[in-house]
């Protein structure tokens, strides 16, 4: 492997604004699917959703919803054929969190999925003997047509979820789309509609080969350094991708890495057209790409965030869902908004920013991303 760069920490947060694509957002959601791997996908809606936070600043000209219409939709609304297809709704393998993948992901997916249903989990698991009875008659369902959600099914016995009581028509539907044997086809409101596999995904993609277990853990290495640009590589994936990857010493810091694809985002001068760092201030998602390493956020960046959403009330230090605030090449603080679309306005639940940083601008801008002002 090619010996470390020493880079100071100015450096890297520079270079991290630059491969992010705050400096520069891409021309469309496939570009950013491209460029980080994944979006993650959440459902929560206080201020916009987790995935809209993370492409309105990342897209040129993103308009809130505009992932689901680039997952689901086609010209004038009307749903996606499988051959148009260009992205998909799945979790990843290792953490199980709901992303937007583009179609090379496929493949690399269908280990974690087959391993799922050998496993006890009343969220992602084996079916129970309810659930795979039950799961009959739901196949049998998709086999006539499928687009629907778990409302189209008149059995409301309840089932077992994570997240409490569920019918066991979702909890069914739920586990089948995490072993693979139903996709997510469109969704209604946020509820998620579903069908079989060759109905969702081009059959190119349906038809590719499963990759090896070492050309899987190359592929998930490789898709956190697109995803976060820069990142502390454990000791098993370095020779995985030491071919891809240039190491960086930063004083302060774990050992680091980055794609040998990115290093001209270190390159000092900013090409033409490209916004300086100095320009107003970024409201971040929660659990922004940029920031979703903690601890490396903290020797990086100088600043310890944690999302709250599911912190018990007295223990928030921050706010239910409170968006740190970019300005330049810092973290300065956060800002807890709430959308309040009976009132068309945003407003301000908190606001914690560091002396001699504006928010208004950034503010402003989220209140007509959100058409409310």
């Amino acid at each position: 492997m090619t010996p470390s760069r020493k880079v100071s920490a100015l450096a890297v947060r520079q270079f991290l604004r630059r491969a992010h694509l705050l400096d520069a957002p891409a021309a469309g959601v496939g570009a950013v699917l491209d460029h980080h791997g994944y979006v993650q996908i959440d459902p929560i809606n206080i201020c916009g959703r987790m995935h809209d936070h993370i492409l309105r600043n990342r897209v040129k000209d993103y308009r809130e919803g505009g992932l689901m219409r680039h997952l689901h939709e086609g010209e004038n609304g009307s749903p996606l054929a499988a051959e148009q297809r260009t992205a998909f709704e799945h979790h990843l393998p290792s953490a199980d969190i709901l992303v937007a993948f583009p179609l090379s992901a496929w493949p690399h997916l269908r280990a974690a999925m087959r391993a799922r249903t050998k496993r006890t989990s009343a969220w992602s698991g084996r079916l129970t003997a309810r659930e795979r009875e039950f799961a009959k008659t739901i196949m049998e369902v998709f086999a006539g047509g499928g687009g629907v959600g778990p409302e189209a099914f008149a059995d409301h016995r309840r089932g077992r979820s994570v997240w409490g009581s569920a019918t066991l028509a979702k909890s069914t539907l739920q586990k089948l789309f995490f072993h693979g044997e139903l996709l997510i086809s469109g969704r209604q409101s946020n509820r998620r509609l579903y069908d079989l596999p060759e109905r969702v995904l081009p059959s190119r993609v349906l038809a590719l080969s499963e990759p090896t277990a070492e050309e899987t853990a190359r592929w998930l290495a490789l898709t956190r350094l697109r995803q976060h640009r820069l990142v502390a590589l454990r000791r098993a994936e370095v020779p995985l991708v030491e071919d891809r990857v240039q190491p960086i010493a930063v004083d302060g810091c774990p050992s680091l890495y980055c794609l040998n694809e990115d290093l001209h985002w270190f390159e000092p001068t900013a090409p033409a057209g490209v916004a300086s760092a100095a320009a107003e201030a970024l409201l971040l998602a929660p659990l922004d790409p940029l920031i979703y390493d903690r601890r490396l956020t903290r020797h990086l960046w100088d600043f310890d965030y944690t999302w709250e959403a599911y912190v018990p009330a007295p223990k928030r230090k921050r706010g239910y869902y409170a968006l740190p605030v970019l300005s330049g090449h810092e973290l300065v603080g956060y800002v807890d908004v709430r959308a309040d679309h009976s009132k068309g306005r945003l407003g301000v639940v908190s606001r914690s920013v560091r002396r001699g940083h504006r928010t208004a601008s950034a503010i402003g801008s989220l209140s007509r991303f959100l058409s409310l002002a």
